[in-house]
């Protein structure tokens, strides 16, 4: 039979108060997961009608299969940072999003995943990424 969470909470509780100690043996401290909470908050989400006209470009060459402007456009994207989901190695890919005036490729990329639609941006070359919604 399983006890729910609340229930087992407060037979836990009950127990300290009667017996008047602790109920469980102390555990080790968890380690934190590769991609803290701080790195998981930079993950926002935004809608595709309010990414710039580039990102819908890069989006629509994605879409067709290039050709793309750079040479490093549809290569895996590592996620050194962590502030995507972790994934296996292979899992994303990186598309530049052109920045008018800019002289090289600027900040702004497009970083997908296998999943349908899992498209990311990012205006800041990787502090922070927004998952893009097509549905509005």
């Amino acid at each position: 039979m399983r006890i729910p969470p609340r229930i087992a909470t407060g037979i836990a509780l009950t127990a300290t108060l009667l017996i008047g100690g602790p109920v469980a043996a102390h555990a080790a401290p968890v380690a934190a997961p590769a991609h803290s909470a701080a790195a998981i908050a930079a993950v926002g989400d935004i809608c595709y009608s309010a990414l710039p006209s580039q990102a819908h470009d890069t989006l629509d060459l994605i879409e067709a299969n290039g050709p793309y402007p750079y040479p490093q456009d549809g290569t895996v994207f590592q996620n050194r940072e962590g502030v995507l989901p972790s994934h296996a190695a292979g899992y994303y890919h990186e598309y530049t999003v052109i920045t008018p005036g800019s002289d090289n490729r600027g900040a702004r990329r497009i970083v997908t995943g296998e999943a349908n639609q899992e498209d990311y941006y990012t205006a800041d070359h990787y502090a922070s990424f927004d998952l893009v919604d097509h549905t509005c």
